[in-house]
């Protein structure tokens, strides 16, 4: 299996915590890969540790062969990795197009000659590009809406189409369906599905809803108390001994 995304013996601490204690995760080009664990188990540690707004104490972490570690989360970005985030972080007072728009940021040339003449070829073509991601994930009916004004399920597709507008090669998912109701959470796993397939796009998400995670992934990695404790098919973290106990207690 290569080694798109290799983390190697993460760890971090807040205080005398351990949030995560020699975590090592592997993902394949092409892959879609779940991190799962009971709250605390450092999921979100493990993707803050990734995006670099964490700085783990020890370990490795490489993407496409270059180390991630010591970048800022705008250096992040660029080499293309993206990312969501459970509590939505949206820009609530604009539109859903200007939200996409602002995904696009890195794309645009920062020179000062296109400053001065303030081309508008730039930034059409970019529009042009956030108007594709809108159609693709049915959100014309919005695009010009403010996100305030939006369902709650419908901000949780604006923040993967802004994700998707940095045109990432990775895209880290943190607990894409939370906080929706059944069918929310079969459309979004159907965008999430279509993702990988229309774009290429290589996909680590955490996810408490375990059926969900089955269905979009092709292996797991699950967490407890920092530690990763199981890895391999759905069904076989799920039949570990020691993801069970995590989940369900002695």
């Amino acid at each position: 299996m290569g080694g798109f995304l290799e983390v190697t013996d993460l760890s971090l601490s807040f205080g005398g915590i351990k949030a995560l204690a020699g975590v090592g995760v592997q993902i394949a080009e092409g892959e879609t890969l779940a991190v799962i664990g009971p709250n605390g188990s450092g999921k979100t540690s493990l993707f803050n540790c990734i995006t670099g707004i964490y700085r783990p104490a020890a370990g490795g972490i490489t993407f496409k062969g270059e180390s991630l570690l010591g970048l800022s989360p705008d250096a992040v970005t660029q080499r293309g990795v993206a990312r969501t985030f459970q509590n939505l972080r949206l820009f609530l007072n604009m539109s859903v197009l200007d939200n996409l728009m602002v995904g696009r940021h890195l794309h645009f040339k920062k020179n000062l000659l296109h400053a001065m003449l303030r081309l508008r070829g730039e930034e059409v073509r970019h529009r042009r590009r956030c108007e594709e991601i809108i159609e693709f994930l049915n959100l014309e009916p919005y695009r010009k809406s403010r996100v305030a004004d939006c369902p709650f399920g419908v901000q949780k597709k604006i923040e993967l189409g802004r994700a998707l507008a940095t045109e990432p090669k990775l895209l880290l998912l943190d607990e894409p369906v939370s906080g929706l109701t059944a069918e929310e959470k079969e459309e979004v796993s159907y965008w999430i599905h279509e993702v990988r397939g229309r774009f290429g796009i290589t996909i680590l998400l955490v996810e408490h809803d375990l059926r969900v995670a089955s269905r979009l992934a092709s292996r797991m990695v699950a967490l407890d108390h920092g530690v990763k404790i199981a890895e391999g098919t759905p069904a076989e973290v799920q039949r570990h001994p020691e993801v069970i106990r995590a989940y369900l207690g002695e």
